[in-house]
C-alpha cells in the first residue's frame, strides 16, 4: 500500500497524542508534500513558546521527525501543486489542506495507482474521500 500522510498524522506521533494511525509504518511506501517540515517544525515551534513542550520533548520530537522525514518521499510544491489547489474542490477546506489534497491527486495521477490518503483532520478527510481517495484516520 501506497500511503499520502497529511501533517496531522504525523504530529499525533510525534507529540505522543492518543489513537495514532493504526496502520502507522504498515505501508509499502509513504508520501507527503514539503508543506509537512513546515507545518511541523512551525507547531513544535508554537508548543514550545506557549510553554507545551519542555526542552527534551522538543529535542526528541526533533529527532523522530528527521527520522520520519528520511523514510519519506516528499511531493513538491510546485506551480502545477498550487494551481491545482487553487481550483473548486467538493468541500470546503483551509488553503494548506488544499495543497495536500493538490499534491496527493497529481503524485496519484502521475504514478497510476491507488493512494491512500491519511488524515486525522475530519475536514479534510471527507475532502479526501469527495475526491476518490481511500481515507484513514479521520
Amino acid at each position: 500500500m501506497t500511503v499520502y500522510l497529511d501533517t496531522s498524522v504525523v504530529l499525533r506521533v510525534l507529540l505522543r497524542q492518543k489513537d495514532p494511525l493504526a496502520l502507522w509504518g504498515q505501508w509499502e511506501s509513504a508520501y507527503s508534500s514539503e508543506l509537512l517540515a513546515l507545518e511541523s517544525r512551525r507547531v513544535l515551534d508554537r508548543l514550545r513558546l506557549e510553554g507545551a513542550l519542555v526542552d527534551d520533548d522538543l529535542a526528541r520530537a526533533h529527532e523522530e521527525l528527521a527520522r520520519i522525514e528520511a523514510t519519506l518521499g516528499f511531493i513538491p510544491v510546485t506551480r502545477p501543486v498550487l494551481r491545482r489547489a487553487s481550483l473548486p474542490m467538493p468541500t470546503a477546506i483551509r488553503s494548506l489542506d488544499a495543497i495536500h489534497l493538490a499534491s496527493a491527486l497529481l503524485f496519484q495521477e502521475s504514478r497510476g495507482g491507488q493512494l491512500v490518503f491519511a488524515t486525522h483532520d475530519v475536514q479534510q478527510g471527507t475532502a479526501a474521500r469527495a475526491l476518490g481517495f481511500r481515507c484513514v484516520g479521520s
